[in-house]
């Protein structure tokens, strides 16, 4: 901090600006203004110095610069005091082994311990960081920056280069075992009954059960028509050998034509049997979603089908065929693969910031995951903080802050010699005006 001491150690500043400016792009910008402030107060402290000595040959010529003078003196004794206090910060002033000087370097882990202390306890706790992140829309600070084309454009590109090489690192038979377990875990949560019941009333909703039912009677009335004969021989063969064959024959022909105009009937949206059924479907619908009963036993289908070795080898299978196609085509489908990324992250941001209700719920969730996160570790935040500060040396330390807290404290320099100045003067005249005892 010291003027005369600045010069006396350049080897010493470059290399700690050195050090610094590879954690600090501002470091010198911060150290420029430094010198300037520094080399302010300075210049005030000898242009006071001249006005005192200047003024002290000219007193007897005009008496009115007594003032003057006074205020000089005064002025000096108060530049050259605040000079000392903040060099006093942080070294000992020309090196001379001054009780309570160089208080940062002496009191650095105190210091470290102290400030790691007022983080933990005055920012970390849980009141004040739940204030805190209240404050902040993270999702919708990320949703504009991922909404700018350039933004996302560049995370899809080098998310589409990084893909392949993150596969190829993975271990093949344990991604296919993670993923066919979590294929496998994934059907296991889905609630068997309801999720049947759902499907169901899509596809009777959409009228493709009805279709089926349609489809159904055709094959029913094409398989009477390809086995007439066989139905014939049938009705023979269990017929009484007492009737003839011709009645036989009749009797199958009636049988297969009542048939035959009964699945005609059914094509007919009013058909008795085809309200039932559509009765009896929608019965089926509700009792899947709502009956307890049709629930367990839903489940424990699900359970026995799951269990089912067969359908495990086939999920691995599909996991594996899955696993060897993303592997093949990622590479040589980078710039489809960017952009779909680039569309996807486009239209999750425009979602983010259009439905407000689903992004203050990400946020809430992302503060409580922050509070769980930080708050229970506070006090392992503060002791990284004071080993940070105790593990830098003394002369890191120094010029960190002073780079930091330098310049204002340059105006302390500068306040001390215009305000010691002003007391000087005003002592002076109350004693020229006061009278003697």
């Amino acid at each position: 901090m010291s003027a005369p001491a600045a010069s006396a150690r350049p080897a010493s500043t470059a290399e700690a600006l050195s050090r610094l400016s590879r954690t600090d792009p501002d470091v010198e910008r911060k150290y420029r203004d430094l010198l300037h402030m520094r080399l302010i107060a300075t210049m005030l402290l000898a242009f006071m110095t001249l006005l005192f000595v200047v003024t002290s040959f000219t007193v007897s010529v005009w008496p009115w610069l007594a003032y003057v003078r006074a205020f000089a003196e005064a002025a000096m004794v108060g530049a050259c005091a605040d000079w000392f206090a903040v060099v006093a910060l942080f070294r000992r002033p020309f090196g001379l082994p001054i009780p309570h000087t160089g208080i940062v370097p002496r009191n650095k882990d105190r210091i470290g311990g102290a400030l790691g202390r007022f983080m933990s306890n005055n920012f970390l706790s849980p009141t004040v960081l739940a204030k805190r992140l209240e404050k902040i829309d993270a999702v919708g600070f990320a949703a504009d920056w991922i909404g700018a084309p350039e933004n996302a454009r560049r995370i899809a590109e080098q998310a589409s280069q990084f893909l392949p090489q993150a596969l190829d690192a993975l271990p093949r038979e344990r991604l296919v075992d993670w993923l066919s377990a979590g294929a496998l875990r994934g059907l296991d949560a889905i609630p068997a009954a309801p999720l049947a019941s759902r499907l169901l009333a899509l596809a009777w909703a959409r009228g493709e059960t009805q279709a089926l039912l349609d489809r159904a009677i055709e094959y029913a009335e094409a398989s009477l028509l390809r086995n007439r004969d066989f139905i014939r021989a049938k009705v023979s063969q269990k017929s009484s050998r007492l009737i003839p064959k011709w009645v036989d024959s009749m009797l199958a022909d009636r049988v297969i034509s009542g048939i035959q105009s009964t699945l005609g009937e059914m094509r007919k949206p009013d058909h008795p049997w085809r309200l039932e059924i559509k009765r009896a479907v929608e019965k089926l619908i509700v009792d899947l979603a709502e009956d307890p009963i049709l629930r367990v036993r839903g489940e424990a289908m699900k359970r026995d089908m799951l269990a089912n070795p067969v359908l495990v080898a086939q999920v691995r299978e599909a996991c594996e065929n899955l696993e060897t196609q993303v592997n093949a085509n990622l590479s040589t489908h980078a710039r489809t693969v960017a952009s779909g990324l680039e569309f996807a992250l486009l239209a999750m941001s425009q979602w983010l910031r259009e439905d407000l209700e689903l992004r203050a719920k990400v946020n809430r969730w992302g503060r409580r995951m922050a509070l769980r996160a930080l708050s229970p570790r506070r006090a392992e935040i503060g002791a990284y903080i004071a080993s940070v500060v105790e593990n830098w040396d003394a002369t890191t330390l120094v010029n960190r802050l002073e780079l930091q807290v330098g310049r204002d404290l340059q105006y302390i320099r500068i306040n001390g010699t215009l305000v010691g100045g002003l007391v000087g003067l005003i002592i002076f005249i109350a004693s020229r005006w006061l009278p003697a005892s």
